[in-house]
C-alpha cells in the first residue's frame, strides 16, 4: 500500500500501484526564489545507521531509488563527497525522457552536473565520472590542493572550483561557488561527514530522509557527522509518503 501524505490536507493519494514519476517530481518540486536551495537526500535504519556494510543500498528499497531518481531529475547539480564517489562507485548522471520536458522548461541541462568535494583530490580522474559525463563534473577544493591533482583534474576534463583556503573546502562558498555558475537547485547525496558540514554551516534547506523499517546494530554512522551544533536547528514536516513500512519524509528549515 502506498500513500502521500501532504502535510497540507493530508489527502492519501491512490493505494494502487506505483507513485508515477510526474507525481513525485510535483510533490518534491524545489520552491520559487533567487537564491540557491540545498536539499539532503540520505536513508536511516530505525536504530539510526546510515549505511550497511558501507553502502547505503542494502538499507534502501526501490521506491526510495525512484525518488532517487526523481530528486536527481528535479536538481541543477548534486553534490557528493569524495569518500561517498569512492564507496558507492559514482557515476555520471544520465538524461532521462521523463524529466526532459520539465528540465527545458525550467532552463536546465538535460542532466544534472555531478560536483564533488575533495580537499585533497585523492581521486581516480580516469573513472566515467570525469571523463565520459554527459554533463561536465565540477570538483569543488581548496586553494591549497595538490597542484599536480588540480592538473590531472581539468586533463581528464573536469572543472575545478576554488571553494576555500589551504586543504578545507567550505560549505557555505561551496553553494555560493555553484549558484554563481548557474547551479541553484542543489541536492546532497552524503556522504554523512558532508552533510555534517552543511549543517553545522547552517545552509541546509531541506532534508528528504527515508526512514527504512530495519535495525542494523553495529556503529554504522549516522546520516551526518562531525561536531555538534551549539543549537539544535528546528525544521518542519513538509511532506510524509509511506510504502510498506519505508516512510519518506521531507524537512525544511524553519
Amino acid at each position: 500500500m502506498r500513500r502521500l501524505f501532504p502535510v497540507t490536507d493530508l489527502t492519501p493519494a491512490d493505494d494502487e500501484g506505483e507513485w508515477s514519476l510526474d507525481d513525485l517530481a510535483d510533490a518534491y518540486a524545489y520552491p520559487e526564489q533567487d537564491g540557491p536551495w540545498l536539499r539532503a537526500n540520505m536513508v536511516s535504519t530505525l536504530d539510526g545507521a546510515a549505511q550497511h556494510d558501507g553502502r547505503s543500498q542494502p538499507i534502501s528499497c526501490a521506491s526510495d531509488m525512484r525518488i532517487f531518481g526523481t530528486l536527481r531529475g528535479l536538481a541543477d547539480a548534486v553534490v557528493v563527497g569524495a569518500q561517498t564517489v569512492r564507496l558507492e562507485g559514482y557515476r555520471p548522471a544520465r538524461a532521462r525522457e521523463a524529466f526532459a520536458a520539465r528540465r527545458a522548461a525550467a532552463g536546465q541541462g538535460p542532466a544534472p552536473a555531478i560536483a564533488v568535494v575533495s580537499g585533497s583530490l585523492d581521486l581516480d580522474f580516469s573513472l566515467p565520472l570525469f571523463v565520459s559525463p554527459l554533463v561536465p563534473t565540477l570538483v569543488l577544493t581548496g586553494a591549497g590542493a595538490p597542484p599536480d591533482r588540480i592538473v590531472a583534474a581539468r586533463q581528464a576534463g573536469a572543472e575545478v572550483v576554488i571553494a576555500g583556503e589551504g586543504s578545507r573546502v567550505d560549505p557555505a562558498r561551496t553553494v555560493r561557488e555553484l549558484a554563481d555558475r548557474g547551479f541553484k537547485r542543489l541536492l546532497t547525496e552524503g556522504g554523512p561527514r558532508m552533510l555534517g558540514q552543511f549543517v553545522a554551516a547552517g545552509v541546509l534547506d531541506e532534508l528528504c530522509l527515508t526512514l527504512s523499517p530495519m535495525l542494523t546494530a553495529g556503529d554504522a554512522q549516522r546520516i551526518a557527522g562531525g561536531p555538534s551544533v551549539a543549537v539544535p536547528e528546528r525544521f518542519a514536516l513538509a511532506s510524509l509518503l509511506e510504502e510498506a513500512g519505508f516512510l519518506f519524509t521531507r524537512y525544511r528549515r524553519i
